[in-house]
């Protein structure tokens, strides 16, 4: 009987490879070779998945995007409102840490292919309207103010949250004091 393969599966194991190369070495050091390497697989067997290194990066953005989706989703699952949804955007662990660093590689790689940089605009498009609706919810509960705007909101929350977790990424701020400045920040827009 011949082996049942899960194609997903395999190429989910070559965007794992892909993001580990991307954190530590950056983008410059993905190649096909070296996603085999990592993956513990032949060349051949990347180049079947993936005729070309786009394909392969490509791929890979579609899948951190995804893995952002699923830790938000959770974060919520487990503590729902606004701060968890925040918290869990920044880099406050080692997973989150390599897709920050990963998501930081590719933004490079955004501004000479569209495709991924399409990829980019989708994801922050869908986040903002995700923080937003959490807004909406907390200003229809009374927990911030009803004049604020919460796609405006939305967008210096989200550009806070990028900023503080560059600077964990650099190791200019500790996790506890980027979850102060976001507690902060968001204390001024309570009633």
């Amino acid at each position: 009987m011949p082996k049942r393969v899960d194609h997903e599966q395999r190429r989910q194991l070559i965007a794992d490879a892909v993001r580990r190369i991307a954190a530590d070495r950056g983008l410059e050091a993905v190649s096909l070779g070296e996603v085999a390497a990592e993956a513990g697989i032949s060349k051949g067997l990347v180049q079947h998945y993936f005729p070309s290194r786009d394909d392969m990066l490509r791929y890979a953005t579609r899948t951190l995007r995804d893995r952002v989706g699923d830790r938000l989703r959770t974060a919520q699952a487990e503590l729902p409102g606004l701060r968890a949804a925040l918290i869990a955007l920044l880099p406050l662990d080692d997973e989150s840490r390599t897709e920050a660093l990963v998501a930081n590689a590719f933004v490079v790689r955004a501004l000479k292919d569209p495709e991924i940089a399409e990829r980019f605009r989708l994801g922050h498009a869908q986040l903002r309207d995700a923080i937003s609706a959490m807004i909406t919810a907390a200003q229809a509960d009374g927990d911030l103010h009803a004049d604020l705007d919460p796609i405006r909101e939305a967008d210096l929350l989200l550009a806070l949250v990028a900023g503080l977790g560059d600077a964990v990424l650099l190791g200019h701020r500790t996790s506890a004091e980027v979850i102060s400045l976001v507690d902060h920040h968001l204390s001024r827009l309570m009633p």
